[in-house]
């Protein structure tokens, strides 16, 4: 009798357990089908759970994708505005999901509420957003639509490699990866985030639905995988992802930083070759490694002066690089390549002469068309504008070299206009002298990088700031001509000759002799 009065006592225990955990599941709207069913036992956390010391450590800073993570669609999507030349507008064109109003709900109150006397959930991490997409402008506007800016600590929007974004944040946080958590919906690929980003030491989390429904669905779960990483790996080397249902996949990484290798084979027809590394890691299953020249500096080409194309590498040089796999045939290449000695380097100067790859030194280079490439080289023009943040990434210092792209910027000869509203005007001999690059026979002209240029601080702008008289005799150009990002030029000087460089958008490297950089540059 007492048996089975303990039994029935044992069974009565269980059901009350099984109801409050189901009941506890219920109370966050689980979507079974987004998550899948084995994971909905790792579910039932709720709120005040948090400050258990299995959740107790927090990441420093929590990263989230835009499009399909934090809203839906991806901004590439809504063509049709764009040929209408029409902006989107917020909760009508683009929508956040549900799960991204319930998680700002509770950033806004770890910022706001400090007057209760307790500690907020998220009052000691900080928040920030990094985003590749093209349509920069757009995101920016419905970040403002949204409302969201006050609420992220750092906001990084550009296109390119998205380690780009983590290291940027990094710099001006000084929050170290390891104690970092990122949301993105494209793993891994030609478009992948969530790979590259955890090679850094980020714990990157795949939502290929984007943040879903409740933040049960992947946020919390991300929390909570990131609590048990840290735990289990104190010194951030473990290299991991968390995937959409919750499990958690180690990276095979194979050697850590980057590879050594000497070129064993290349073709420089065909724009590409091999590598022998000289330490082996596993991810090239000890084979020589292939590497195509898109992943060399400059293309792995440069045009002389007389017109010929030439390679910048050789057998037997040296490189130092990073191991990228390709995902549909999984073969592995050699990526971020940097050119470490080089006994052929020297054929690819200017002038077509040889030089010691000492000599060479690899330079940052952003194109602008006439007149404003002139403008910019004859120190006229002291603020260079842009509606994208391609100068954002980089701290007041860097060189860049200034290259001039072969078309004319169509501004209606407004900048001329700009150019004379100044006090006391200007005459129509300066402004043809400013607008001109030099006349020296050295062959100062399109197609060719002709100035080096030191940036200062970069920083968003008002319509009513590029507006000022001042502001638009430092851009060349009118308020609303100009872009919505002021970058200041500190200094600039012309080179000692002009470099053909193959011109490229954005931000670009070319390999040039240092005996064309004025003195005191280097």
């Amino acid at each position: 009798m007492m048996k089975m009065q303990g039994t029935i006592l044992i069974l009565v225990l269980l059901l009350r357990s099984f109801c409050t955990s189901f009941t506890t599941v219920s109370k966050h709207h689980i979507n079974y089908s987004a998550i899948g069913m084995r994971t909905i036992a790792q579910l039932s956390i709720a709120d005040d759970t948090y400050s258990s010391s299995q959740l107790s450590m927090k990441p420093s800073l929590i990263v989230f994708d835009l499009d399909n993570t934090i809203w839906t669609p991806e901004l590439y999507q809504l063509r049709k505005l764009q040929r209408l030349n029409l902006t989107p507008v917020a909760s009508k064109d683009v929508k956040l999901f549900p799960a991204t109003e319930d998680i700002i709900d509770e950033i806004a109150k770890a910022r706001s509420d400090t007057s209760s006397g307790g500690t907020q959930k998220w009052s000691n991490t900080k928040f920030a957003i990094a985003s590749r997409t093209k349509s920069v402008d757009w995101a920016h506007d419905l970040i403002s639509q949204f409302n969201l800016r006050h609420l992220f600590d750092y906001i990084e929007i550009y296109p390119g490699d998205k380690k780009a974004h983590f290291k940027s944040i990094r710099d001006k946080s000084g929050i170290p990866y390891k104690e970092m958590l990122f949301f993105d919906d494209n793993r891994d690929g030609r478009w992948g985030n969530c790979v590259p980003v955890s090679e850094l030491g980020v714990l990157s989390v795949h939502c290929p639905n984007g943040l879903g429904n409740h933040p049960d669905e992947i946020f919390n779960i991300g929390v909570q995988r990131y609590a048990e990483w840290r735990k289990s790996d104190d010194d951030g080397d473990s290299r991991s992802i968390v995937e959409w249902d919750g499990a958690v996949t180690k990276l095979n990484s194979g050697s850590k930083g980057p590879l050594i290798g000497t070129i064993k084979m290349v073709n420089g027809d065909k724009g590409y070759g091999f590598i022998s590394m000289k330490q082996k890691s596993t991810l090239d299953n000890g084979n020589d490694v292939f590497f195509h020249f898109n992943e060399l500096p400059n293309g792995g080409r440069i045009t002389t002066a007389d017109g010929a194309t030439l390679p910048i590498v050789n057998t037997g040089d040296e490189l130092k690089f990073t191991m990228g796999k390709n995902k549909g045939n999984g073969k592995t290449f050699a990526e971020n390549i940097e050119i470490i000695k080089s006994k052929s380097i020297g054929s690819t100067q200017a002038n077509g002469t040889s030089a010691d790859s000492e000599d060479m030194i690899s330079m940052r280079v952003f194109s602008m068309n006439m007149p404003f490439a002139a403008l910019l080289a004859n120190e006229y023009k002291t603020l260079e504008t842009r509606n994208g943040t391609m100068f954002v990434p980089y701290p007041e210092g860097t060189k860049f070299l200034l290259h001039v792209g072969k078309r004319t910027y169509p501004d209606g000869n407004r900048h001329i206009d700009v150019m004379k509203s100044v006090k006391g005007g200007m005459s129509d001999d300066k402004i043809s002298s400013l607008k001109s690059l030099p006349k020296n026979g050295k062959g100062f002209g399109r197609g060719m990088a002709i100035a080096i240029l030191e940036i200062g601080k970069t920083y968003e702008t008002t319509l009513e700031e590029r507006c000022d008289p001042d502001f638009q005799r430092k851009v060349g150009a009118f308020g609303e001509d100009s872009g919505k990002f002021a970058t200041e030029i500190r200094r600039v000087e012309y080179l000692k000759e002009p470099v053909r460089v193959v011109g490229k958008g954005g931000i670009f490297k070319a390999m040039i002799n240092k005996k064309y950089l004025p003195d005191g540059w280097l």
